[in-house]
C-alpha cells in the first residue's frame, strides 16, 4: 500500500538525497492503536527517533497470573515486524527478542537500517496474537532543510486527579511529528494523598505510596492501560525526560521531601527500584550509567536537548544559600555538556526539554540585585523571596552561568520547554547580565494534563478572582513574564519553522471527564534572531 500522503500535515525534508528529492512522512493514513487485551494489555510506544533507528517498546502478559510487578510468569519469546505500510505488505526489518520476569515482561527494541523522514508502522507478536499496530517516524537528515516542525508538549499527568483527555486529543490531531514529555509521567504517591483538589477520580495500585521495585512496575502498569495514553504512544514517537515523581516529590541526588529514610526505607535502593522500572516501561535510550539527558537532530531546523534536573542536584535550600556557586541543579558534567551543546550547534532552533521553570519569579516590584548592601543586610537572595526553590531560582549560580555563556557566545534562538510548576507561562528568560541587552532566550511553559494547580489548591473554580489577580501581580513584579494563566490543565502545541518558534496553548473543558473537550487559550511566538515574546491572535491552522 502507498502511504497517503497530505500536504498539510507533511515533514518536508529537501536535500537528503544526491538528487534533492523531497521526502515525505505521511501523518494522517492510520487511525491509532486503541487499548488491547489478551496478551498486549499495555499497548505499543515508540521513543528516540534518529535518522536511521527508532526504539520500540511494548509489554506482554503470556499469563494471566504474569501482571506487573508480580515476578511471576514464563520466560518467552515475541517477535516484532516493522513496514512502510499499515498492512504490512512491505516489511523492512523484522526479528525475536526474549523477555520474562525478570525485566517484568516488558520489550524494548533498537530498530537500525531504517530510511530517514520516513513514516514507519510496527507490531509486536506472541503466539500467534498481534499487538495493536504503532506508528512512527525516523529524524530527518541532520544537513535536510525542514520548512516545519510540530510537536506535542506535555508534563505531570496524576491518575487520580483526572483522566488523560490531553493524550487523546494530541493523538487525533493528525499534525504533530513528535510527542515531548516533560517529567512526572506518573506519581508516586499511595491513593488519597494527592488527587483533585480533595476527590480521587480513580484509584491508583497499588494503593500505597510506591517504594519497592514490585510497587513502581505495578504504578507503570497501571498507567500504561490508559487508553488515551496508549493511543498518544501508538499515535507518534515520544522523546521523554523524567522529574521528580518518577520517584519522589521533590528528588535531589541523595534523597526526596517525600522520602523518609527511617520509615521508608534507604533512599538509594528506592531510585535503584524507580529507575529499574522507568526503563524497562518507558521508550527512553538509557546512556553510560544510566544517563537520560540526551540530544536528538531534526535536519538543520532543530536540536532538542532532554535535560535531567534530579540525578546530580544538590538538596534545595532557601534564604541566601540558594545563590551558593556550589550548589547545582545539573551537575558540573551536564551543566558544560549543555552550554557546549548550546553555543556550538547548528541547528537554527536550539530547543531544551527543561523539566522545571528557568525564568525568574520575583517576589518584589524590583529584582533583589537592585537593593545593592540591603539586600546582603537582609540576607535576601539575588532575585528576592524564593517561591519554589526547586524550580531554578534555587539553583542561581547554575542559571547565571548558562545564561552568561549564551552572551558571551552570541548564541541565539533558544528556546526552554518547561513543564513541572502545572500552569501556563510564557517568559523571556532575564538575569542581572541580560538588564542592557535584553533576554537571552525564551522560555514556554505548559500545563498539566491532571495535576492540581491554583484553583485547584485554593478550592474554587477555574478563571476565579483570586487567581486572575495572581496572574496579574506576577506579570506586574516580573515584567519578563509575558503571560500566565494558572488555572487550566492541558497541553501546548509547539511549532518550529525556519522564521519562528510558537507555542500553543489548549486547556480542558474538565480533567475530571473522561470525554472532556479542549479549546486555544493563547499563543505566544519569538522571532527568527530575537528573544522577544509576541502573542498570537489565534490557534495555528
Amino acid at each position: 500500500m502507498t502511504n497517503t500522503i497530505d500536504r498539510r500535515t507533511l515533514l518536508r525534508v529537501a536535500g537528503a538525497s544526491t538528487s534533492g528529492a523531497v521526502l515525505t512522512a505521511a501523518l494522517t493514513s492510520v487511525s491509532p492503536a486503541r487499548a488491547a487485551g489478551g496478551a498486549f494489555r499495555h499497548g505499543v510506544a515508540s521513543g528516540d527517533p534518529l535518522p536511521d533507528g527508532v526504539l520500540l517498546w511494548t509489554r506482554v502478559t503470556p499469563t494471566d497470573d504474569a501482571q506487573p510487578g508480580s515476578g511471576v510468569g514464563p520466560d518467552t519469546q515475541v517477535s516484532w515486524q516493522v513496514a512502510t505500510d499499515p498492512d504490512f505488505t512491505t516489511i523492512v526489518g523484522q526479528g525475536v527478542t526474549p523477555t520474562g520476569p525478570a525485566r517484568d515482561h516488558t520489550v524494548k527494541v533498537e530498530v537500525g537500517g531504517l530510511t530517514p523522514a520516513t513514516t514507519y508502522w510496527y507490531r509486536f507478536g506472541l503466539a500467534g496474537t498481534w499487538s495493536p499496530t504503532g506508528r512512527t517516524m525516523t529524524a530527518p537528515p541532520v544537513d535536510a532543510t525542514i520548512d516545519r516542525l510540530r510537536l506535542g508538549v506535555v508534563s505531570c499527568a496524576n491518575w487520580e486527579a483526572g483522566h488523560f483527555s490531553a493524550y487523546r486529543h494530541l493523538a487525533a490531531r493528525g499534525d504533530l511529528h513528535l510527542v515531548v514529555h516533560l517529567g512526572d509521567y506518573l506519581y508516586e504517591y499511595g491513593t488519597g494523598e494527592f488527587d483533585a483538589g480533595g476527590t480521587v477520580v480513580r484509584p491508583v495500585r497499588p494503593a500505597h505510596e510506591i517504594l519497592t521495585l514490585a510497587d513502581y512496575r505495578t504504578r507503570h502498569g497501571l498507567y500504561k492501560t490508559d487508553p488515551d495514553l496508549q493511543a498518544l504512544h501508538a499515535a507518534l514517537p515520544w522523546v521523554i525526560t523524567w522529574d521528580d515523581h518518577e520517584v519522589a516529590n521533590d528528588q535531589w541526588s541523595g534523597g526526596a521531601q517525600n522520602h523518609t529514610p527511617g520509615v521508608e526505607g534507604d533512599f538509594a535502593a528506592r531510585l535503584a527500584a524507580a529507575r529499574q522500572a522507568y526503563f524497562e516501561w518507558m521508550p527512553v535510550r538509557a546512556g553510560a550509567n544510566g544517563a537520560i539527558h540526551r540530544r536528538l537532530r531534526f535536519g538543520q531546523l532543530a536540536e532538542l536537548s532532554m535535560l535531567d534536573l534530579r540525578s546530580y542536584r544538590s538538596a534545595q535550600a532557601s534564604g541566601p544559600a540558594v545563590d551558593d556557586p556550589t550548589r547545582t541543579i545539573t551537575g558540573d558534567a551536564q551543566l558544560s555538556w549543555l552550554k557546549s551543546g548550546l553555543v556550538t550547534s547548528t541547528a537554527r532552533w536550539k530547543l531544551v526539554g527543561n523539566p522545571v521553570m528557568m525564568a525568574r519569579l520575583d517576589l518584589a516590584t524590583l529584582p533583589a540585585w537592585l537593593l545593592g548592601p540591603l539586600r546582603d543586610l537582609l540576607g535576601i537572595p539575588q532575585n528576592g523571596a524564593v517561591l519554589n526553590p526547586d524550580q531554578w531560582d534555587g539553583y542561581n549560580a547554575d542559571r547565571n552561568e548558562l545564561v552568561d555563556h549564551l552572551r558571551a557566545h552570541r548564541t541565539r534562538d533558544v528556546v526552554f520547554l518547561t513543564g513541572d510548576i502545572h500552569c501556563s507561562w510564557a517568559n523571556e528568560v532575564t538575569t542581572r547580565s541580560t538588564l542592557l541587552t535584553g533576554p537571552a532566550a525564551v522560555e514556554f511553559v505548559v500545563p498539566s494534563v491532571t495535576s492540581d494547580n491554583i484553583d485547584d489548591f485554593l478550592g474554587l473554580p477555574p478563571g476565579n478572582s483570586l487567581s486572575a489577580l495572581g496572574a496579574s501581580l506576577i506579570r506586574t513584579t516580573n515584567p519578563h513574564v509575558r503571560w500566565t494563566e494558572l488555572d487550566g490543565h492541558g497541553y501546548g502545541v509547539l511549532e518550529v519553522t525556519p522564521q519562528q518558534c510558537r507555542m500553543d496553548w489548549y486547556h480542558l473543558a474538565d480533567r475530571t471527564s473522561a470525554t472532556s473537550g479542549s479549546s486555544w487559550v493563547a499563543g505566544w511566538s519569538v522571532a527568527a534572531g530575537s528573544a522577544r515574546l509576541r502573542p498570537e491572535s489565534g490557534p495555528l491552522t
